[in-house]
């Protein structure tokens, strides 16, 4: 009976490990994607997402009504590029909340965005990863809202 309870305990203990080690790597996809980002490096950005991903903005239109705006990955990474180096952009992710199943993981990351050292807005990211079986954790959907009220 003691040892059922120890190899019990044992992969519990080994479950929650694997569980933690595959949040890391969804985290580590996601700061991979960001540090490509702001150092404005187009191949870094594309090793952590998908040749298929899907990039969204919730907007507003005229009225103030929902709006969601899909941007090309390929108009997404040139915008990247094409600010110019005198232009200081940082996006400070604020928490992760990561949930996996199988190859399949959600993240979501409520942010603030920082232009030339000042506050611009806020909001959360929302990624949607898939393990590939060679690359890792790949980025294929993200969408995220912007606000400049509400932030903390």
């Amino acid at each position: 009976m003691k040892k059922l309870l120890i190899l019990l305990f044992c992969l519990l203990t080994f479950g929650g490990y694997a569980q933690e080690n595959e949040e890391m790597a969804v985290k580590n996809t996601i700061e991979a994607f960001f540090e490509g980002f702001h150092r404005q490096d187009s191949v870094q950005i594309k090793k952590t997402i998908a040749g298929n991903v899907v990039m969204q903005t919730i907007a507003k239109d005229e009225m103030g009504n929902p709006l969601v705006k899909t941007q090309a990955s390929s108009d997404f990474l040139k915008s990247i590029v094409a600010i110019p180096e005198t232009t200081k952009f940082e996006e400070v992710i604020n928490t992760y909340s990561i949930q996996i199943d199988g190859p399949m993981a959600h993240a979501w990351t409520p942010y603030t965005f920082n232009l030339d050292g000042v506050f611009h807005h806020c909001g959360v990211n929302s990624f949607q990863l898939v393990k590939d079986a060679e690359k890792g954790w790949q980025i294929v959907y993200v969408i995220d809202t912007r606000r400049k009220e509400g932030c903390e």
